[in-house]
């Protein structure tokens, strides 16, 4: 569905931004500080999860988490609304009616890229498992209630472990639910790395192929088989006891990449060939989801680019069945989607934003 118009009230630095896109590319051009990025956290907002920053609901009222905010769309014929007030988590209601997080998935699939995210390769494997369960939420909405479901029992777990409960019974109940629930993580994973390494295959791009893996780290984590996970648990709590956690399973999973005729791992490559190589998996992403036409939201995307990656990569937006929001100090960055392009300046003054 597309996003046809976004409200914000008393978001981040913005008292109030009304937009209309359309399906042309948006480009956001304004000095640092300026609310860019904020417009795309926004938007971030109407998918399920903490958005692309991350931060705690009352984080991101424009006053403080003594005042609320909320974020009104249009995707397609829906109307979408989700909002914070004070002191309490998100809501999000859609035609007017309560409905959760989830159910966002299932309306717009959201893709991102920020500059935090250029040290993927290098950080630990929590931030490559972070990436690739957006990805894998963007094909399966119901990833999220997978990993929220085992991540709980899980938690149950670890507090047995922790006290050092020993009954068998106690924590079979809770590996037989974290068998079932992991076993489903790491199939969406799996299908997840499919999808994107065929939407690679054949696409004329001028960023490299990656070869991606999902890594085991300890305890076998690429496993879809529920009977096996739950038997390394079993077999493994005098372990994890003595560790005071679970030592084993999905979330120790881990993200590999490799890419160009010598088979070079990501974390080997130069700093622009990472960022190319994030980019590549990005536009992999928005291109096997063309059909639900996808939303990117692209945070200072030019960033390590050089001239003609940027317009190799604009040319490819414009050629994707995707809305795109891209970010970038100023309109000399997008100079090759002059006329292709959605163009707004963005200014602060003191501790508001506002359109040029």
């Amino acid at each position: 569905m597309t996003l046809t118009h976004l409200h914000l009230t008393q978001f981040r630095s913005w008292d109030r931004l009304q937009l209309e896109p359309d399906q042309r590319p948006v480009a956001i051009h304004g000095p640092n500080g300026a609310g860019k990025t904020n417009i795309l956290e926004a938007i971030s907002m109407l998918s399920p999860g903490r958005g692309m920053r991350g931060a705690a609901p009352g984080d991101q009222a424009r006053r403080g988490p003594d005042v609320g905010w909320q974020v009104r769309a249009v995707i397609g014929e829906r109307q979408v609304t989700t909002r914070a007030l004070p002191g309490l988590s998100r809501e999000v209601a859609i035609d007017d009616k309560a409905s959760t997080q989830v159910a966002l998935g299932s309306l717009m699939r959201v893709i991102w890229l920020t500059p935090a995210m250029d040290r993927l390769w290098a950080d630990a494997p929590e931030a490559r498992r972070r990436f690739l369960d957006r990805i894998t939420l963007s094909f399966t909405p119901g990833h999220a209630e997978d990993a929220l479901a085992y991540e709980k029992s899980m938690r149950e777990r670890n507090r047995l472990l922790r006290d050092e409960v020993r009954d068998a019974g106690w924590y079979r109940a809770l590996e037989l639910q974290m068998a079932d629930t992991g076993a489903a993580i790491t199939r969406n994973r799996l299908d997840a790395i499919a999808r994107i390494m065929a939407a690679q295959d054949g696409a004329e791009t001028a960023f490299p192929a990656a070869t991606l893996t999902l890594l085991p780290g300890e305890g076998a984590a690429d496993d879809p088989d529920p009977d096996s996970i739950a038997t390394r648990l079993s077999e493994g709590r005098g372990r994890d006891m003595a560790a005071g956690r679970t030592l084993t399973g999905p979330h120790r999973a881990d993200l590999g990449a490799h890419w160009g005729p010598q088979d070079m791992p990501a974390a080997l490559s130069s700093t622009g060939e990472q960022k190319a190589l994030l980019l590549s998996l990005i536009l992999a992403n928005a291109r096997a989801l063309a059909d639900e036409t996808p939303v990117l939201l692209l945070d200072e995307v030019a960033a390590h680019l050089d001239a003609d990656r940027r317009a190799a990569l604009y040319d490819e937006i414009t050629a994707l069945r995707a809305q795109a929001f891209l970010t970038g100090t100023g309109p000399e960055l997008f100079e090759t989607l002059r006329d292709r392009a959605q163009f707004l300046s963005v200014a602060r003054d003191g501790d508001a934003s506002h359109l040029v």
